[in-house]
C-alpha cells in the first residue's frame, strides 16, 4: 500500500509561502477553497487546471475546514496588507512592512 504523505503544508512550516498551501506547490488553500467552494467549480476542474489530483483538492478543502482560526487568521493578515498597501502602496512591500498589532 502506498505511503500517503501530507498534502498540505502550514504557512509556519513552509518555506515558499507565508499561509497553507499544496505541498510543493505555491497554490494555497485559501485559492482552492475560493474556486470550489465559492465560485463553485468541480474539484476535478480544478485540479485538472493546476495539474493535481482530486485527492489534492479535497485534502485542501479539508485542511481549510479543520482549520478555521488559522483560515480566519491568514484572511485577516490579507486584508491587512490590502488595506495598507491601499494607503500607501510605494511603502508596503510585504508583511515585514505592516505595522505591529
Amino acid at each position: 500500500m502506498p505511503k500517503q504523505m501530507n498534502t498540505v503544508v502550514s504557512g509556519d512550516e513552509s518555506e515558499i509561502h507565508d499561509e497553507p498551501h499544496i505541498r510543493d506547490r505555491r497554490i494555497t488553500v485559501g485559492h482552492i477553497h475560493a474556486l470550489v467552494e465559492e465560485r463553485g467549480l468541480d474539484a476535478q476542474t480544478v485540479a485538472d487546471r493546476f495539474d493535481l489530483t482530486a485527492s489534492d483538492v479535497y485534502h485542501a478543502l479539508a485542511y481549510y475546514h479543520d482549520h478555521p482560526e488559522e483560515m480566519r487568521a491568514v484572511k485577516e493578515h490579507r486584508r491587512e496588507l490590502h488595506e495598507a498597501a491601499e494607503e500607501d502602496p510605494k511603502t508596503i512591500t510585504g508583511p515585514e512592512d505592516l505595522p505591529e498589532s
